[in-house]
């Protein structure tokens, strides 16, 4: 069983982290759900606050080792809140490191600028941070799914059916039927 590590805060698009999880799970992943504070955390659905979703751990109980993949929703506000955490864009390099792969949707990239892991890479994101990511100096494309090694990008909730077979697909799982 695959375990992949969803790392969200309040403000997440809630689209882009629901779908992904649910087909992951559908597809017989184990998901958890980590994020800077313990509790709940409050997605944003278009234009409004959304639903809650139960956080499973906090980042300071997150060890790598206990995941094959990361993953990292969007939203305007959550991954602007995240990449201020130093623990948060730590654990983002250590996913790096460890050479699984990560996948940010939307402005999600953000956190890959942040962590310094774009440089000579090719990704996507949201039209808004595309600016920032020429400037982290990675060569941004506009396409529905980039994989450049174990980095896995992509622009907008209407990509996620691709963005989550691409992380299946480096997982080597088969969606479920």
């Amino acid at each position: 069983m695959q375990r992949v590590l969803i790392i969200a805060t309040d403000g997440f698009e809630q689209s882009e982290l629901e779908k992904p999880r649910d087909l992951l799970v559908e597809a017989g992943a184990e998901v958890t759900i980590a994020s800077i504070e313990p509790g709940e955390i409050r997605g944003w659905d278009k234009k409004d606050w959304g639903q809650t979703v139960p956080v499973d751990l906090t980042i300071g109980e997150v060890s790598v080792d206990d995941y094959d993949a990361l993953l990292l929703p969007g939203g305007q506000i959550n991954p602007d809140v995240l990449r201020t955490h130093r623990k948060v864009i730590d654990l983002v390099r250590a996913f790096y490191a460890a050479e699984k792969p990560i996948a940010a949707i939307c402005h999600a990239p953000w956190l890959l600028a942040e962590a310094d892991l774009i440089e000579g890479r090719t990704v996507t994101g949201w039209p808004s941070i595309r600016t920032d990511l020429v400037n982290a100096g990675a060569a941004v494309v506009d396409e529905e799914v980039v994989v450049d090694d174990n980095l896995i990008t992509s622009r907008k909730p209407d990509d996620i059916p691709a963005f989550t077979e691409a992380l299946m697909a480096a997982l080597d799982m088969a969606p479920a039927d």
